[in-house]
């Protein structure tokens, strides 16, 4: 986060430079701030929600990323830290209609 920015606009700023994709709506969900949720420090980690559409543009690895590839929600690798609780809690909040 750039001291000069807002939550959304660092999320708008890192979809780009992560995935080229230029964000539409985003939706406010969750912050996770447990200490100790990142064993290499202190991380607070601000969740924002998106629907992508095709129109927005296709992802691709951006300035930041070294690839980028699209998984289905069953067919998830490992996932680091907490984001597969994160991951949960997003797709309960959607199949809850919040």
């Amino acid at each position: 986060m750039e001291m000069e920015e807002t939550l959304e606009e660092t999320a708008r700023r890192e979809l780009m430079e992560e995935t080229s994709i230029r964000a539409g709506e985003l939706i406010r969900f969750d912050t996770y701030d447990k200490p100790g949720r990142d064993p290499r420090g202190r991380t607070i980690t601000q969740v924002f929600v998106m629907i992508w559409k095709e129109e927005m543009g296709r992802p691709k690895a951006g300035s930041d990323a070294a690839n980028l590839q699209w998984f289905g929600l069953n067919d998830l690798p490992e996932l680091a830290f907490d984001h597969q609780q994160i991951v949960n809690d997003v797709l309960r909040m959607i199949k809850e209609g919040d």
